[in-house]
C-alpha cells in the first residue's frame, strides 16, 4: 500500500523527482519515454535470477519507478517490497500490479526510513538506474548494505563516467536518437566501476561481478557483455555471519 513519507531530509534531488513525476503515466508504454527500460528489464531480471534464488525470497527494489523490475521479480516467486519517492510513479505501479493480479508492497518513502525496523531483513536488494540520480550515492549504497541480510545479495546498475558514456548515454541517447528525454542524465553523477567497488567495500559489501550492458549495433536493443564503460550491472554480497 502506498504510504507517503516525509522526504524533507532524504537523499534526493527534488528536480529528479519532478522529472519522473511528469512522465509517470508513460511507465508502461513500451514505445514511450521509458522504452529503453522495457528493453533493459529482461536483462536486469535475468542477471538477478542467475545469481540469487528468487522463489520465496524477500526482495527489496529501491527506486522502483512504475514497477517494471518489481513485477518481473514477483512473477519469479519473490516477495517484493518496492520503494520510490515519486508519488505518481508509485500510484502507477500499484494500479498496474493490481491489474496484473500481483501482490507487491509498494511504498512512497526513502530507503533510509526502512532501517529502524528492517535492517538485515532482505535476501536480495536491487537498485537499478538510480544511483546516478541522487546527490549522495554512497549513502544509498550504505543503506542497501544495511538492509540486506548476511549472505544476501545487492544488485545495482548505473552509468560509468568517461567520454564514451557521455557520447552514448547523453549526446546520442538524449539529443541525437531521442531514446530518452533530454536532461534525463547528468554526466557529473555517473559512477565508475572502481568508485562503486570502493564505496561497496567501505560499507561491508564484496564485489562478486561486473557485467556491461552493451547496445546491439543497428538496433535499439541491448545485450550483456564485458564492456563496462557505459552502462553496467554489479552483483555485491554481504558476507555471511562468521565469514572471514
Amino acid at each position: 500500500m502506498n504510504t507517503p513519507t516525509d522526504t524533507g531530509h532524504a537523499n534526493v534531488d527534488p528536480g529528479e523527482i519532478a522529472k519522473f513525476d511528469a512522465l509517470a503515466q508513460r511507465w508502461w508504454d513500451p514505445a514511450g519515454e521509458f522504452a529503453p527500460l522495457h528493453r533493459l528489464n529482461p536483462l536486469r531480471t535475468g542477471y538477478v535470477a542467475a545469481r540469487a534464488a528468487l522463489p520465496g525470497a524477500r526482495v527489496l527494489d529501491v527506486g522502483c519507478g512504475g514497477g517494471l523490475l518489481a513485477e518481473s521479480l514477483a512473477r519469479l516467486g519473490a516477495r517484493v517490497t518496492a520503494l520510490d519517492l515519486s508519488p505518481a510513479a508509485i500510484e502507477v505501479a500499484e494500479l498496474h500490479a493490481l491489474d496484473q493480479g500481483l501482490s507487491i508492497d509498494y511504498r512512497q518513502c526513502a530507503v533510509e526510513t526502512l532501517l529502524p525496523e528492517h535492517a538485515a531483513s532482505f535476501d536480495v536488494v536491487t537498485c537499478m538506474e538510480m544511483l546516478e540520480h541522487v546527490p549522495e550515492p554512497a549513502a544509498i549504497l550504505e543503506s542497501l548494505a544495511a538492509l540486506v541480510r548476511p549472505g544476501g545479495s545487492v544488485f545495482v546498475s548505473t552509468l560509468s563516467r568517461n567520454f564514451r558514456s557521455f557520447a552514448l548515454a547523453i549526446v546520442a541517447a538524449e539529443y541525437v536518437l531521442g531514446l530518452v528525454p533530454r536532461g534525463t542524465h547528468e554526466y557529473a553523477r555517473f559512477i565508475n566501476p572502481a568508485e562503486l567497488a570502493r564505496a561497496a567495500r567501505e560499507c561491508g559489501l564484496d564485489l562478486r561481478d561486473l557485467t556491461g550492458i552493451e547496445p546491439v549495433l543497428g538496433t535499439h536493443d541491448f545485450r550483456l557483455g564485458r564492456d563496462v564503460r557505459v552502462n553496467y550491472l554489479a552483483h555485491l554480497a554481504r558476507p555471511a555471519s562468521g565469514a572471514s
